[in-house]
């Protein structure tokens, strides 16, 4: 099967890059943070049964993940991810033990991918700082008011929506499960997965999208 591996930004630097570069049946690709169309689209040409593993960061991966959708390429690539510090999406995967392992001879699961209406995808973690909105988790409001913030993860339904608020008291959280999430509310900048968007938006939506992604995250 083989692999072929992503090494984005400095992540040459990281342990993991000479054990990637050692091992059987593995080639190893230098590209840019966040590689987009001209760094990942080629490869997708005659990838076939090889296995595609990202090297860097949660958004690094996103930004892979995001070639993907639209190369209508998810059902025939599976991804396997190294991260190069601390992630939300291995968090999620649930991936446990040697991570150049599962990535590169894990089993591979689908998992929801979801995405947004600004043409990007989540995959670990979306976080909305503090604002004052009326949001809806499908048809159910879960937000008229102030929030402290709001985080949004890929679930069993397509995602999951925590409210959060702060006060003298400590926080609470509110926690919802559903296809979509939606915000109207003060100007905000969402955070999708680290990656902050470039400017101020009043509205927001993550939506579960029709096809899941082929993650290796399973037993070796």
């Amino acid at each position: 099967m083989g692999a072929i591996v992503l090494a984005c930004g400095d992540a040459v630097r990281h342990r993991a890059f000479a054990v990637l570069t050692d091992s059987d049946g593995v080639e190893v690709r230098r590209v840019p943070a966040r590689p987009g169309k001209d760094d990942v689209d080629p490869l997708l040409k005659d990838l076939g049964d090889t296995r595609l593993v990202v090297l860097g960061t949660d958004a690094d991966l996103a930004a892979v993940v995001l070639r993907l959708m639209r190369k209508e390429a998810l059902a025939d690539v599976s991804v396997g991810f190294v991260p190069t510090e601390d992630s939300a999406v291995l968090a999620q995967w649930g991936v446990l033990g040697n991570a150049v392992e599962v990535a590169l001879r894990g089993e591979v699961d689908p998992v929801p991918l979801v995405r947004d209406d600004a043409g990007g995808v989540l995959l670990g973690l979306g976080e909305i700082g503090a604002t004052r909105g009326v949001g809806y988790c499908d048809d159910t409001q879960v937000l008229r008011g102030r929030a402290s913030a709001i985080e949004v993860t890929p679930g069993p339904q397509g995602l999951v929506v925590r409210v959060i608020h702060r006060g003298l008291l400590g926080k609470r959280l509110r926690e919802y499960q559903g296809r979509a999430f939606q915000l109207g509310s003060l100007p905000v900048r969402p955070v999708r997965d680290g990656d902050a968007y470039p400017r101020p938006t009043t509205k927001w939506t993550w939506y579960r999208h029709t096809e899941n992604l082929r993650a290796a995250r399973g037993v070796v």
